[in-house]
């Protein structure tokens, strides 16, 4: 299966899982878990929630994780505070890195926006150097937007 249909697959699958629940935790728990099971190469998924100035640990699968990361910091305080998505083939050459996981290689970071606002970021890791490209890119934010869509449906 190409790129571009494992992530329609992924699509169907958690439009199926996250319809109808109106708990963004719930929701968030269950994409994470999809997404490091449905994607190679990983070995972290999941997210961090905008909290007080800082982004903190929501739901995820893999290694125990930073639990605080400060806005601007890293990549994913960097895809945060530029709200725009983040893609870094090796993180050893991202300035600032944080090394929650010393194993990851590549990352990719994407900005959860709603209103203008950055609610936090969806994070991917893997031990691969350039595991991440723009089909990656692309498909990670459809996922992102509908998680999105179905919190909207619920929040009005």
């Amino acid at each position: 299966m190409d790129k571009p249909q494992l992530y329609d697959d992924l699509a169907r699958q958690l439009a199926a899982l996250i319809a109808g629940e109106p708990d963004q935790v719930a929701n968030a728990a269950n994409m994470a878990a999809l997404v490091y099971r449905g994607l190679p190469d990983l070995n972290w998924a999941g997210f961090y929630f905008a909290r007080s100035g800082q982004l903190v640990l929501g739901p995820f699968q893999g290694k125990p994780a930073c639990v605080r990361i400060d806005w601007g910091k890293g990549v994913c305080g960097t895809a945060a505070s530029r709200g725009e998505t983040v893609l870094v083939p090796d993180i050893h050459e991202f300035p600032g890195h944080i090394a929650c996981d010393p194993d990851s290689s590549a990352e990719l970071v994407l900005p959860l926006i709603e209103g203008g606002r950055v609610l936090g970021v969806f994070d991917l890791d893997s031990p691969v150097f350039d595991r991440f490209d723009a089909d990656d890119q692309a498909g990670c934010e459809r996922l992102v937007a509908i998680l999105l869509a179905e919190q909207r449906r619920h929040t009005g």
